[in-house]
């Protein structure tokens, strides 16, 4: 009751009943802004559709948020890792990361190996998400993203579009996590009408309630 804004606090309603969340899980999604990041990628219809039925996922795009928020995994701002140990942090925090993702999403296998032309590759991190009928495949990348990363993301998805998921299952998602993100370099890689990869910053710290994002929704 201490959400200020009658369409988040709405939206935060739907989403406890509809989730079946805690007190715990409500509290960390609001400290996250969820509804914010949420909002940020939509327009003003598709706002008030927030606080009015809450988050559906119907598409790829529905299911994404930009920053992911990963507090959880208790790795300070500045402090140094590597893409083995922040893996295996999301590893250990499986559950609190399946919240972040959100809904729909159930875990599949960590160095999902496959193979072709005598080459083996790894992916980071598989899950299927229930809603939407597909794989959802996840790169961890702790510094800046490249278009070689994008590149590697495409092969990734084509396999597993071609040879691993049945034809009644819908195509492949394909995310980036990482640190820093290109938007332009990102747009100019990809396809103009693409719906399958996508980039998302990670952060590990909550963002500030007031100005949580340097952008805010309400020009969209």
């Amino acid at each position: 009751m201490r959400i200020d804004k009658l369409d988040e606090r709405k939206f935060y309603e739907l989403e406890s009943v509809a989730n079946n969340w805690s007190l715990r899980e409500l509290q960390s999604q609001f400290d996250s802004a969820l509804y914010e990041r949420l909002a940020l990628s939509r327009n003003k219809t598709e706002v008030q559709r927030l606080s009015e039925k809450g988050h559906i996922v119907e598409k790829a795009k529905d299911s994404l948020k930009d920053p992911y928020v990963l507090e959880f995994l208790g790795l300070p701002e500045e402090k140094k890792y590597t893409e083995s140990e922040f893996e295996q942090k999301l590893i250990d925090k499986l559950e609190n990361f399946l919240l972040e993702l959100g809904k729909g999403y159930t875990f599949v296998g960590r160095q999902v190996r496959f193979t072709f032309d005598e080459k083996h590759f790894r992916i980071d991190l598989v899950f299927y998400n229930r809603l939407l009928q597909c794989f959802v495949i996840i790169d961890l990348k702790i510094g800046e993203i490249t278009h070689q990363d994008l590149g590697q993301m495409q092969m990734y998805v084509n396999y597993y579009d071609r040879y691993v998921k049945l034809d009644t299952e819908n195509k492949t998602i394909g995310i980036i996590l990482c640190k820093k993100k290109n938007d332009t370099l990102v747009e100019i890689t990809l396809p103009e009408n693409n719906e399958q990869i996508f980039a998302s910053k990670y952060l590990t710290v909550l963002p500030s309630k007031k100005d949580p994002f340097a952008k805010t929704y309400s020009d969209n």
